[in-house]
């Protein structure tokens, strides 16, 4: 059994996504503007009312693809596709920017 621990807080992550292009980009939802785009929790075990997921388990989402998210739209498989690539999207660009480092 995995114990919850608390959750990862970074402030470096979450403003590494502003201005920022979306890496979520859901189909007939992104606005693809980066003035819009911020650090999205996606759902996890440490997930719920009043609690947030990780700072690790953010993705840069516009205001539109951010909406469509916290509203739960689309089907799980939907959410679940565009929620990881936008995570393997989202990884990448910061560990680009030099704000997760990889050894």
């Amino acid at each position: 059994m995995f114990l919850k621990s608390p959750s990862i807080r970074s402030p470096k992550i979450l403003k590494a996504a502003n201005g920022q292009n979306c890496t979520m980009q859901v189909a007939g939802v992104c606005n693809h503007n980066p003035e819009t785009t911020v650090a999205a929790h996606l759902d996890s075990e440490n997930k719920g009312m009043g609690y947030k997921s990780s700072d690790l388990f953010t993705v840069f989402a516009c205001s539109a693809c951010h909406e469509w998210l916290d509203r739960h739209q689309g089907s799980e498989e939907d959410r679940l596709f565009y929620s990881l690539r936008a995570l393997d999207r989202t990884h990448r660009q910061l560990h680009q920017m030099g704000v997760i480092k990889c050894d």
